[in-house]
């Protein structure tokens, strides 16, 4: 009996709330105004970092799970330089990727990697008058396409002959290949790249728009012609070495065997750092995670600040409600209400109040989510949890911007209640 008690006491609560919100329409709409702002805002942000964070993680892994890469810089995400010790570092060499694939045996492939920068200057690439230009010009080696996961799909990739012949061939992006030989094949035509002739040997598959790197701009020629082309590259920038394990669970087994073949090359004593950097796709996702994890924090701040205007306005409109109900709590006092029945019924107004901010601030930013992802490219992702933090923070505030108002009518004496005018 008594847990049917509280059960209807409970309902009048509700009762009595959503009584005393409706006779005030506009009041209260102002009053959760802030609420709403704060909780839409916490759940849009966090809808459009998540989904950001989803596709690039993909965009990541697609790239190559079990990728791990040697490289001259630590790998960082985001715009800066890296600092000075880095840029004295020696480059990495085409030998130590030799070396690599040599004295490791748990690499599956071993990928050295040069692109031109060109420093401003692009290279077209030209066919009959038709030119495309390539967003990057890569020399590379037979162990790119399973290194990097990207594959061809016309023709061939380079191969262990081409490389150590130093023949003119090359491998255009699915992109370069449709604006050059738009309804013809590619597959023997010659271009020119730079002043040199190649002769196209294969075309890679249509990756399509990622958030980092396509294969779709891209052309590759052997690393030993393209050091012959641009030997600069090869004297100022080194090479990037792309390697990947005989087996998924290997990544730290590769890790560590090439760290120790690089490290003994480059005679880095014991008790000093690797002079080289080492990316991984984990890594990079890590980084990226915590720049994002640091604009969701900076936008929770900002939301925090809406919430907190709207907890003083719950404050200050359950105020007003006890002084303008004060014959109505000395009625229900004198006819037996205890100040917990008081204090449970203001409460509930109060979280009442906040809930429905609360809850039109989760419909509000789901729709700002919706509405980006249908005029955008990014997807969004609401997840569950941001729901329940948004509606369990507003009816929280309700709560506690609601106990001094509640305890303030629950202190009144029933007998200057009822003689209040």
């Amino acid at each position: 009996m008594r847990a049917r008690d509280h059960i209807l006491a409970a309902r009048e609560n509700v009762r009595f709330a959503a009584r005393a919100l409706t006779a005030y329409k506009l009041r209260s709409a102002l009053t959760v105004l802030g609420i709403v702002i704060g909780v839409t805002t916490v759940i849009a942000m966090v809808s459009i970092i998540v989904g950001f964070n989803n596709n690039v993680t993909r965009d990541f892994q697609s790239f190559g799970a079990t990728l791990v890469q040697f490289q001259k810089f630590d790998p960082q995400f985001g715009p800066g330089n890296s600092d000075e010790s880095q840029r004295t570092r020696k480059n990495l060499t085409y030998e130590d990727a030799v070396a690599l694939k040599r004295q490791c045996p748990s690499m599956l492939a071993v990928s050295p990697e040069r692109y031109w920068n060109g420093n401003g200057n692009s290279l077209d690439v030209i066919f009959k008058g038709q030119q495309a230009t390539p967003d990057e010009f890569g020399g590379v080696t037979e162990d790119y396409c399973p290194a990097n996961n990207h594959y061809v799909g016309e023709g061939r990739f380079i191969s262990d002959g081409d490389v150590r012949s130093s023949a003119s061939v090359v491998v255009l992006g699915s992109g370069i290949a449709d604006t050059l030989f738009a309804r013809r094949d590619p597959i023997g035509k010659e271009v020119s790249v730079g002043g040199h002739k190649f002769t196209v040997i294969g075309v890679m598959e249509k990756q399509g728009a990622t958030f980092f790197e396509s294969t779709d701009s891209h052309i590759f020629i052997p690393i030993t012609t393209f050091d012959s082309h641009f030997p600069s590259v090869k004297r100022d920038v080194g090479v990037n070495i792309a390697t990947i394990p005989r087996k998924p669970e290997w990544v730290q087994k590769i890790t560590e065997e090439g760290t120790a073949v690089l490290r003994a090359r480059r005679k880095v004593p014991f008790n000093k750092p690797n002079d080289f950097g080492l990316m991984t796709p984990d890594k990079l996702i890590g980084n990226f995670q915590a720049i994002t994890g640091g604009i969701t924090l900076a936008m929770i701040f900002i939301s925090s600040i809406a919430l907190l205007v709207g907890g003083v306005g719950v404050m200050n409109i359950m105020l007003v409600s006890v002084t303008e109900r004060t014959r109505e709590i000395g009625v229900r006092k004198a006819i037996g209400a205890v100040r917990r029945d008081i204090v449970v019924q203001f409460l509930t107004e109060a979280m009442t109040l906040s809930g429905m901010g609360g809850a039109i601030g989760v419909a509000v930013g789901m729709l700002i989510a919706l509405i980006v992802r249908k005029v955008s490219p990014l997807t969004t992702a609401t997840p569950l949890w941001s729901i329940m933090v948004g509606l369990g923070v507003s009816i929280s505030i309700g709560l506690f911007f609601g106990i001094y108002p509640a305890y303030k009518a629950a202190k009144l004496d029933p007998i200057d209640a009822l003689r209040y005018e």
